[in-house]
């Protein structure tokens, strides 16, 4: 008797491992409702029912989502251009379809950051289709059991809803691993395979081991591989449940677990668990879509109340990554033929220094009235120079800790001379392997590419963490690599001394560097930098740390 085993191959985007069986799901909208009467109305129901949604989605990173995404479905020019259709004698879901699907092409060939928004999108123009069609939004299985959900991609629409008792894994045959649908994942909790090839042929209808942490999906597996993958997950549920306070490496060498923040929920929210503090904290939520510039006070009032939750720990403040993705009316940035590498983070204070001296103030002043010293950094930092000026803005301002991040490869290949003026640094490794690797961030095709264990990628990280040595400066991490327990392992090797997160991921880091020690991470680095690709790197780190 033959037993015919199948293993898929993805990227691993999710950690964690989960046995259950798999329905592979082709979104359609069939339930018949009454039609929206034309496009403008059709845009009003899409924009209140995923403000609905929004309410109802169950972390600040699903909210944001479908916020972003109402804003689309409002969006005065992609209507503009569905009504021209219209009125040329389009039938009006084709035409909604047709203009979204032009908007998105426009954006995939903009590349970066405006590529991930393609898939939003289009699945907004659906939304749009629908409802000008009578059909309402297409449901997700409900079988009446857990199970795992295998599509050909998935919404951040509909991950942001999911419930992670019902839906318990995610494979999908585009995506990457920095995808918004991805980010979403994590931040739920639901282990998540993307670019996995084949992925609805070979596991819809069968049982599934779902290993979101190796990048592996076993399809039927044998009973012999579910022990040895339940097995590791329990010895790492362990160590998780071992390890408490301060992060560390087994010898004592102190490494600050810190909490990725979007939002002022989520700063309260972080507050109440056992992080050491922030590593990021967004302000663009404050500033995002609006026609005008929020106020100082108004910011003020804002950073304190992150400050006073967190009292005496770290706080590291993102000055206004604004431009790109993040369309910030007031202001006033020029069209440009390639967003993602033209004005954004830094840069718009070239155009707009009062939006960045009026934050610096008010972060300042929030300091101030709190009695707390936060850190503040500087995104999109590319050369000496910007960050020679911002750190003596910052400083004029009242800013004690000054800092940059390392996202663009020229401030990793220069870092000595980049840090010469502030205090600290945070690797941002999404938009560095991103910019490192010329790969776009939401393209199935290239999501290898984006993978956080390219030796090159690493190799920059080393580079930074090198250039930082001269003044003792601390490196941190506050992409999405920091959440990867052996990744962790090996960045500390590198030098980084904080990793920050989404607060789900902490346990599992806490919990292995607390095993090993620094000249385990030191080893664990030489090897993950010496290897050939970054499935070579992950294998032989996993090798040594078994």
């Amino acid at each position: 008797m033959i037993i015919m085993v199948t293993t898929l191959t993805g990227v691993p985007a999710s950690p964690g491992t989960v046995v259950a069986p798999a329905i592979a799901w082709e979104p359609a909208a069939v339930a018949e409702v009454a039609p929206a009467a034309d496009v403008d109305e059709a845009s009003a129901r899409v924009v209140a029912d995923l403000q609905f949604r929004a309410t109802t989605a169950t972390t600040a990173e699903g909210t944001a989502v479908l916020e972003a995404l109402a804003m689309f479905a409002a969006d005065p020019e992609l209507l503009t251009v569905a009504k021209a259709r219209v009125a040329a004698g389009e039938e009006a879901p084709a035409a909604v379809r047709a203009a979204a699907a032009g908007y998105a092409d426009q954006l995939r060939g903009l590349g970066g950051y405006l590529a991930e928004r393609a898939a939003d999108v289009e699945d907004v123009g659906g939304r749009l289709a629908d409802a000008l069609a009578g059909r309402a939004p297409a449901e997700l299985p409900r079988p009446g059991h857990p199970y795992v959900l295998v599509a050909r991609d998935l919404a951040p629409a509909d991950t942001a809803l999911l419930d992670p008792s019902v839906v318990v894994g995610i494979i999908t045959e585009q995506g990457g691993p920095t995808s918004h649908t991805t980010i979403l994942a994590r931040s739920l909790g639901i282990p998540a395979v993307v670019a996995c090839s084949g992925a609805r042929a070979a596991a819809g209808g069968h049982e599934v081991l779902l290993d979101g942490t190796q990048g592996q999906v076993h399809v039927d597996p044998l009973a012999s591989v579910v022990d040895e993958v339940s097995s590791r997950e329990a010895r790492a549920a362990e160590r998780r449940s071992r390890a408490q306070g301060p992060g560390a490496t087994a010898d004592g060498v102190a490494v600050k677990l810190l909490a990725n923040v979007g939002t002022l929920d989520e700063a309260h929210a972080a507050a109440a668990l056992d992080v050491e503090g922030i590593g990021l904290f967004r302000t663009e939520f404050l500033f995002l879509g609006r026609t005008e510039e929020p106020s100082p006070a108004e910011q003020v009032e804002t950073y304190a109340a992150v400050l006073s939750a967190f009292g005496d720990r770290r706080v590291v403040f993102r000055t206004l990554d604004a431009g790109s993705d993040k369309p910030v009316p007031f202001l006033g940035l020029a069209d440009e033929d390639n967003p993602a590498l033209g004005i954004r983070g830094l840069r718009t204070s070239v155009t707009r220094p009062d939006v960045l001296e009026r934050q610096l103030h008010a972060l300042a002043d929030a300091a101030a009235r709190t009695g707390t010293e936060p850190w503040v950094m500087a995104p999109m930092v590319s050369t000496p120079a910007e960050a020679d000026a911002f750190a003596t803005q910052a400083r004029a301002a009242g800013i004690r800790y000054v800092g940059v991040m390392v996202e663009v490869p020229s401030a990793a290949l220069r870092a000595r001379q980049v840090l010469r003026s502030v205090d600290f640094a945070s690797i941002g490794t999404n938009d560095l392997a991103q910019y490192a690797l010329a790969a776009d961030r939401q393209l199935g095709d290239v999501a290898e590419l984006l993978d956080p264990w390219q030796p090159a990628l690493l190799d920059l990280v080393a580079m930074t963490c090198t250039g930082a040595t001269d003044r003792a400066l601390p490196v941190g991490v506050c992409g999405e690599a920091a959440a990867d327990p052996h990744l962790a392992v090996v960045l500390v090797g590198l030098g980084v001394r904080s990793l920050s997160m989404a607060p789900r991921a902490v346990a599992a880091v806490r919990g292995t560097l607390a095993d090993v020690d620094l000249a385990t991470c030191q080893q664990a680095a030489v090897a993950a930098c010496g290897a050939v690709d970054a499935a070579s790197a992950r294998a032989v780190v996993a090798e040594l740390l078994a």
